[in-house]
């Protein structure tokens, strides 16, 4: 952004479109950059949709028990094969290694991707899950963080370029999400059935690389979030506070800018679905029913997170990752988000990810939020 033109109307459009000074500058770096990304994520959705390509599927002929075979209970070792399929992550958790496919399927060999949405439980029809179980600070997740949203929990660093004003700027977040208590099972298909309560919290910071690394912003955020699953579908209640602080060194560079003090309590309601175990769609509303600094109460999120399901291993997956997020203070425009790379998973549901990352919109800064910013650069995130 360019910092003596912070709150001029010149950048109030929607939030969709460069602004004419900007269309200028870089013009070929920008070509070859929007080319290397529609190559990238042509490459990343073919890879993550395709049957064919055993390298990069997280399944194996033989499934492996977690935890060992010898503390299963009895109820789930019943060696006969699925009447519904004979595939261990048919509408299972894509995110972890364990699911009640894996255990009624324990003692027979797997074979096959389960891509076809036939073989998928109705989503909105009850599938009997075993005996539930009631844990407290349980080591996996039935919700996780929207991959592509810049305001959700999670470690991440994303250097860009925000070209609107030609800054190198570097955008942190260090938090994430835990679960402090769940009553829920997985059903025989493996999705899980039941409620979990979490946390979550996040200090999301810029760092300007053109001001030798000086702290510019930050928003901070805190959460608790009720999640209620149903097979292929999870929805969630939350509550979260979000106020946003301008950094000391933007203002001593800055000394006539005005900060503001923009906070809100929000109350939200999502949901999310998967029709294939390797996309996520998903949504949500927020009312904020306290606002200060320029917030208005209304949001609305949306998306498509995009991979292979289950433990990757050392090789990994190709990801692709789309958000967009409209804002009532800014007219409900607000901003698009791409992000295509290489995506890990681990055990329990951990995710690394890395790739380009594309933004375009309101700063997601929220001192600044009606300012205008186009940003490309890389990132790395750690995922909840």
């Amino acid at each position: 952004m360019n910092e003596n033109r912070l709150r001029e109307g010149s950048f109030d459009v929607q939030g969709f479109i460069v602004p004419v000074s900007s269309i200028s500058r870089n013009t070929m770096a920008r070509v070859r950059l929007s080319i290397c990304c529609f190559v990238i994520c042509a490459f990343v959705v073919r890879a993550a949709l395709a049957n064919e390509l055993p390298a990069w599927a997280p399944y194996q002929t033989q499934q492996d028990l977690v935890p060992p075979v010898e503390i299963i209970q009895a109820q789930f070792l019943q060696p006969q094969v699925c009447s519904n399929c004979d595939d261990p992550y048919c509408a299972c958790d894509p995110y972890s290694n364990f699911s009640g496919a894996q255990q009624v399927h324990a003692a027979q060999p797997v074979g096959g991707l389960g891509l076809s949405s036939s073989q998928f439980t109705n989503a909105f029809t009850t599938v009997a899950p075993v005996n539930r179980v009631f844990e407290l600070l349980p080591s996996d997740l039935i919700w996780h963080s929207f991959w592509a949203s810049a305001k959700e929990p999670r470690t991440s660093g994303v250097a860009f370029n925000e070209f609107s004003d030609d800054l190198a700027l570097l955008d942190v977040s260090l938090g994430g999400r835990t679960a402090i208590a769940r009553n829920a099972s997985r059903n025989q298909f493996g999705q899980w059935y039941g409620w979990e309560l979490q946390i979550e919290g996040a200090a999301l910071l810029r760092l300007n690389l053109d001001q030798n690394w000086d702290f510019d912003s930050a928003d901070f955020r805190f959460g608790i979030p009720l999640i209620l699953a149903r097979n292929q579908v999870h929805w969630k209640i939350a509550y979260y506070h979000l106020s946003s602080h301008v950094g000391d060194e933007f203002l001593v560079r800055n000394p006539g800018f005005q900060r503001i003090n923009f906070s809100r309590d929000v109350i939200v309601l999502g949901g999310d679905y998967f029709p294939v175990p390797q996309a996520r769609l998903y949504g949500e509303v927020g009312y904020a029913f306290v606002t200060d600094g320029g917030s208005e109460p209304f949001e609305f999120q949306f998306g498509l997170d995009l991979a292979q399901p289950g433990p990757t291993g050392a090789a990994g997956t190709p990801f692709l990752a789309l958000n967009g997020h409209l804002r009532e203070e800014v007219d409900f425009g607000g901003n698009f988000v791409l992000q295509a790379g290489w995506l890990w998973r681990g055990q329990t549901g951990r995710v690394l990810r890395t790739g380009l990352h594309y933004y375009n919109g309101k700063s997601p800064q929220f001192e600044f939020f009606d300012s205008f910013e186009q940003q490309i650069g890389v990132g790395l995130w750690q995922e909840y």
